[in-house]
C-alpha cells in the first residue's frame, strides 16, 4: 500500500522556522522524484520545491528561493522541506508528491494528505 505521510507543520510566528517531513512507503522511493506543493483555500495547488532522485538536483518557486531548502534521505524513504524566515503568505497546506519511477513508460503520481503551516503573530 502506497503512503506518503507528512508531518512537521504547525503555528509559527513570522520570521520563524519549521521543518516538514514526508515519509514514503509502498514504492521504490529512490526511483521517484519528489516535490513539495502548497495550497490555500480557493486557489490552485502550487509547486514550492522539487528534488531529483539522487538529491543533487533541486529547484524552487521564486518566493521560496533563499528561504526554503528541500532535501531527501533515500535510506529513510523521506523528503524534507526546511522553511526559514516564514512570512504570513507562506500560510497554506503543504503536500508532498512523488512521481516515478524515472525512465519508466508508466509513471505513477502519489500525494500525501498534507500538513498545515500557519504563520501568524
Amino acid at each position: 500500500q502506497v503512503q506518503l505521510v507528512e508531518s512537521g507543520g504547525g503555528l509559527v510566528q513570522p520570521g520563524g522556522s519549521l521543518r516538514l517531513s514526508c515519509v514514503a512507503s509502498g514504492f521504490n522511493f529512490s526511483t521517484y522524484t519528489m516535490s513539495w506543493y502548497r495550497q490555500v483555500p480557493e486557489k490552485a495547488r502550487e509547486l514550492v520545491a522539487h528534488i531529483g532522485t539522487a538529491g543533487d538536483s533541486t529547484n524552487y518557486e521564486d518566493s521560496a528561493k533563499g528561504r526554503f531548502t528541500i532535501s531527501r534521505d533515500n535510506t529513510k524513504n523521506a523528503v524534507y522541506l526546511q522553511l526559514n524566515d516564514l512570512k504570513s503568505e507562506d500560510t497554506a497546506m503543504y503536500y508532498c508528491k512523488a512521481v516515478g519511477p524515472i525512465n519508466s513508460a508508466l509513471v505513477n503520481t502519489y500525494w500525501g494528505q498534507g500538513t498545515q503551516v500557519t504563520v501568524s503573530s
